[in-house]
């Protein structure tokens, strides 16, 4: 598959990244992570749905092979990724399925991190239980 034409887009999501290639061919493959088939490398089937929304909105699940790596963070975090990097990645196939994408919020990056530990408390908020007497 290396030397056909292949559409590059990478999503984020917490701390998983995903860069997706989506070639459009003669042989559509289906979807494969790490390798691996969609429904081994992201078992819950809504993750599944979360991850392939953008080809589903577009009526483009047949018709096209998704090949991603994906690293970091969970699955769920890496199935938000997934999505992300194939919108973008779609939108250099063919630019007229930005608005479509747009209106559905699939071209926005979820910017919620986790919030970083402070000093003498417990995590990023927790403090030690106070006590009056």
């Amino acid at each position: 598959m290396s030397t056909q034409k292949y559409y590059y887009g990478t999503g984020k999501r917490k701390s998983a990244i995903a860069r997706v290639r989506i070639y459009s061919g003669n042989k559509p493959g289906g979807v494969t992570v790490n390798g691996k088939p969609l429904e081994e490398a992201i078992p819950v089937e809504i993750w599944q749905k979360s991850a392939t929304r953008p080809l589903e909105l577009l009526e483009v699940t047949g018709s096209l092979s998704v090949i991603a790596k994906t690293h970091g963070g969970g699955i769920s975090g890496q199935a938000d990724a997934l999505s992300l990097g194939i919108s973008r990645a779609l939108i250099k196939m063919d630019p007229s399925f930005r608005k479509k994408l747009k209106t559905k919020g699939l071209l926005t990056r979820d910017s919620r991190v986790k919030e970083s530990k402070k000093y003498g408390l417990k995590r990023a908020r927790k403090a030690q239980q106070f006590t009056k007497r």
